[in-house]
């Protein structure tokens, strides 16, 4: 997948700390270029924006930056036209190596069981207080990469709450998070925020095409990249692991709609089982997208298209309960199709 926390560009199959380039987010770096060349960097940023559109390859970015150039008023800073690092820099090498003593990355991690863990722990959160309550190792930023903030539970966003009440001087926290929205009101208001878009379908099949190697006629790609919704990272996720015929055939299930074959739907279930996130993610994003056909058909009458909404709420709770309790996801996969049914009649 592109990204492994959300990286998207012509390096998108490498983890962002090894992305050298960003694609179509030219406001937001010049945002935070700015905020750092006119001396008034923020403690703490929360990027957001959709999944795999390259919030975690612009918060390496600015964390290499500031790490090269740990003083904002250098010749270097005040005449750069982005937060562009060399790859051969002693700052990239170093952090893309993961050997930077002023880097602390939060990200989920594989338990003793070798299984990628469903939380950043809360333990992993207070290495921060330690991290930060050091002197930076090279005498300029302590940078804290959080990639998603998302993925921390009630008692991990209390402990980050804690540093970010009481910043050190000199530190810098990038929270990177799919949905700003859904997190507590007191770590929001302490952070400064920055959204970022969805890229054009050019942007992101030119990034698609040079990470996948693929021709830029290429069919499949092409579909991907239609269903990505400005997303690179979803488009590579589609490509690989068969994800794209997933997606496909669940377009032909929803197009027979209001009618329903048992068998098809006992051949998907038996698709998307398991724990790994990425089948269910396509499966409820394929038939969100046909829901959103829809909703913003304009023509149906008002109650028709409440139960359209009601029928993408259920749907989107129960993929969520799914995901977070670890159920079986056939019984899922006969429920969803009963209420697209009967959304479809």
């Amino acid at each position: 997948m592109a990204a492994r926390g959300d990286s998207e560009d012509d390096d998108a199959l490498q983890h962002p700390r090894h992305t050298a380039t960003l694609v179509g987010h030219q406001a937001a770096e010049d945002a935070l270029l700015e905020a750092y060349r006119a001396g008034r960097m923020p403690h703490a940023w929360l990027i957001g924006g959709p999944p795999g559109i390259g919030k975690a390859t612009l918060a390496y970015r600015l964390a290499r930056f500031v790490l090269a150039h740990p003083d904002p008023a250098a010749p270097a800073v005040q005449q750069a036209s982005s937060l562009h690092v060399d790859p051969e820099h002693r700052a990239f090498r170093r952090v893309a190596a993961q050997g930077h003593s002023d880097v602390l990355v939060l990200e989920r991690v594989e338990n003793d069981k070798g299984r990628l863990q469903t939380v950043i722990t809360v333990d992993q959160v207070r290495r921060t207080v330690t991290f930060f309550g050091s002197t930076a190792g090279e005498g300029g930023w302590r940078v804290c990469i959080v990639d998603p903030v998302d993925d921390l539970n009630t008692n991990g966003l209390n402990a980050l709450l804690k540093i970010l009440e009481e910043p050190p001087s000199r530190s810098l926290l990038l929270l990177v998070s799919h949905a700003p929205g859904r997190l507590p009101a007191t770590i929001r208001s302490r952070c400064r925020r920055l959204a970022m878009r969805p890229l054009e379908e050019s942007d992101v099949l030119a990034v698609v095409t040079a990470a996948s190697g693929r021709a830029p006629d290429d069919p499949e790609m092409l579909a991907a990249v239609a269903a990505a919704e400005g997303s690179p990272g979803q488009a590579l996720a589609l490509l690989e692991g068969g994800l794209m015929k997933l997606r496909q055939k669940v377009s032909t299930m929803l197009a027979a709609l209001p009618a329903v074959d048992p068998l098809a739907l006992h051949a998907l279930g038996d698709e998307i089982a398991g724990s790994e996130p990425e089948p269910l993610h396509t499966l409820v994003d394929a038939v969100q997208d046909w829901l959103s056909e829809r909703l913003e058909g304009g023509r149906q009458e008002p109650r028709r298209l409440a139960q359209v909404a009601e029928v993408w709420d259920k749907i989107a709770r129960a993929a969520r309960d799914a995901e977070s309790y670890n159920l079986d996801r056939k019984p899922l996969v006969f429920s969803m199709f009963g209420w697209l049914a009967e959304a479809a009649r």
